[in-house]
């Protein structure tokens, strides 16, 4: 699944936030045996509030994207303090050179086309003498984004070696780096950021009316679905709290829009739309014969 319902449910319902941030690290310590000390929201959606949750909830580190109008003069190849927190660090994303691999790698008009490793590693000498090069990217850019004919296997194989052959270079997990480093300076994010389209905003998921009136009506079931008790029905809800549905129902134009169609099943914006609004009234349809008033 390429989003998870956590994006959103952190910006209508707090609760429901919490519930499912605490599912995810359940699941993660009944898999690995570990607890979760770094927090990434959906779409490293972020922003001051985010951050401070995040240091209250007592992780370590929380990522987002290195969105030029937010950090500024900051290169994102540093840690950084949210600001109003007291402990958790901030690693941003570098998306120029993240963007290269998922992105553009396949682009045959690209005036970079081909890529190569020695041509990316070329590219990250500039970051050598700065702590971090933070690389984030989609699982399904190797294999979906960027199909197995373009190459981007080869390079995936043979990028690790070129970096780790590089003096002082290693790898480290996004806990191992915020204990190893310090934080350079403090990053104020008042407003939202994603690294969703062009505005990296929210606006990829409530960006028209249509989705911002699905998202509230479905939020507005929150009470009678916690009070119905009914596990099913509250997997459902749940179910259909995943920005995908959103997502799908985008009327962005230009390449934002190509890229929205290029992952909806549905033939319109509209048709998702409907399909998700007789969900919801499904929904509703149940929770009336249990007796609650919706």
């Amino acid at each position: 699944m390429k989003h998870t319902t956590i994006l959103l449910a952190f910006f209508y319902n707090r609760d429901e936030f919490e519930t499912q941030v605490q599912m995810h690290r359940d699941i993660v310590r009944r898999l690995f045996g570990v607890e979760t000390t770094a927090f990434r929201n959906t779409e490293l959606s972020y922003n001051n509030d985010l951050a401070y949750w995040a240091d209250q909830a007592g992780y370590k580190a929380i990522l987002s994207e290195g969105w030029d109008p937010v950090l500024g003069w900051r290169s994102p190849n540093f840690l950084y303090r949210p600001a109003h927190t007291e402990n958790v660090k901030l690693l941003t994303k570098n998306y120029k050179l993240s963007d290269d691999i998922a992105f553009r790698f396949s682009n045959k008009d690209w005036e970079e086309y081909p890529m190569t490793v020695d041509k990316f590693m070329n590219w990250t000498k500039d970051s050598w003498d700065q702590p971090l090069l933070n690389l984030f990217m989609d699982y399904e850019t190797f294999g979906e984004h960027q199909w197995e004919d373009s190459g981007i296997f080869d390079f995936l194989e043979h990028l690790p070696k070129a970096w780790l052959e590089k003096e002082a270079h290693t790898f480290m997990t996004v806990s191992e780096a915020a204990d190893a480093f310090e934080a350079k300076d403090t990053v104020d994010c008042p407003q939202t950021v994603t690294w969703a389209d062009t505005e990296r905003d929210l606006t990829a998921w409530l960006g028209n009316k249509m989705q911002q009136g699905a998202i509230a009506s479905l939020y507005g079931l929150a009470g009678p679905m916690m009070q119905s008790g009914d596990f099913a029905l509250i997997e459902d809800w749940r179910k259909l709290q995943t920005s995908d549905h959103f997502y799908y129902m985008c009327t962005k134009y230009f390449s934002d829009g190509d890229v929205h169609a290029y992952f909806s099943p549905y033939e319109s914006p509209y048709e998702a739309y409907i399909a998700f609004i007789n969900a919801y009234h499904d929904l509703k349809f149940r929770l009336t014969e249990k007796g609650l008033p919706v």
